[in-house]
């Protein structure tokens, strides 16, 4: 079985390279993040010419997480439990769903924007918020993962240059903190291996010829249970998928099991 997670950052742009990759990679579940379009513009009907379902949770906005499966979807549930909504409101950032042996969540965890934002407090928030909620999946004996991403580098090697992080989130003991507390829950990091480099890096900024230079971070993670874990027969970073007109800044993070 192959899974995989994705911030193609509007499915609108990218929908035609989403529907070459899915038919070209051969994957069966796909968590997908950024979808910014509201659901009854979700391209349903594309997608099930590939013989995919999709549950999606979106409005329309900056956010928006779908699940996409060829193996089946059940047990559908749209937003996070306990969610801690920003300025009155709860966004659309994660879904889960069951197809076939595994239980999947894909997840957009919040920027965090800077340090002395409330959207920094916010995203801590909502971390904690996803730890409750996940916790009774994470300690089952069903294969599990949280997928997605999660707006943080786990360590100063899960970025290009940690001197230009500086003061800047996305690094911060407090998020890395949230990190660590999420994968008590009975989780683990599933680290793919690159396929150029030395470092899986997973996005690469627009500007400043970040992809060229390979001034990147591994901030889409795979994070699973025991049964998944141990069911990991290869995982890494679609990084061709980065290159060309019209990519998404993040690349595909590829997870195969034996399930």
């Amino acid at each position: 079985m192959r899974i995989a997670t994705w911030n193609v950052n509007s499915i609108t742009a990218r929908l035609p390279r989403l529907l070459a990759w899915l038919e070209s990679s051969g994957t069966d579940v796909l968590c997908l993040q950024e979808a910014k379009v509201a659901e009854e513009q979700f391209p349903f009907a594309e997608l099930r010419e590939l013989g995919y379902e999709a549950a999606v949770h979106a409005t329309g906005r900056w956010n928006g997480v779908a699940v996409l499966s060829r193996v089946g979807i059940e047990n559908v549930v749209k937003g996070l439990p306990g969610d801690p909504g920003y300025e009155g409101a709860q966004e659309p950032r994660a879904i889960s769903a069951t197809c076939g042996p595994v239980r999947v969540w894909s997840v957009y965890v919040p920027n965090g924007r800077e340090v002395e934002h409330p959207h920094y407090a916010y995203k801590l928030q909502w971390f904690e918020a996803l730890r409750a909620a996940v916790a009774g999946d994470a300690a089952g004996s069903r294969p599990f993962a949280v997928m997605g991403d999660y707006n943080v580098a786990p360590t100063d090697d899960d970025v290009y240059d940690r001197a230009a992080f500086e003061g800047a989130t996305h690094v911060t003991p407090a998020e890395r903190a949230a990190l660590a507390a999420l994968r008590e829950t009975g989780l683990s990091d599933v680290v793919p291996r690159p396929l150029k480099y030395e470092h899986p890096f997973t996005y690469w900024d627009y500007r400043q010829l970040c992809f060229p230079k390979n001034r990147g971070m591994r901030i889409d993670l795979v994070y699973g249970n025991a049964p998944f874990a141990q069911a990991v027969k290869d995982a890494y970073v679609d990084r061709e998928e980065r290159k060309g007109k019209g990519a998404s800044d993040h690349a595909p993070v590829v997870v195969d099991l034996d399930v």
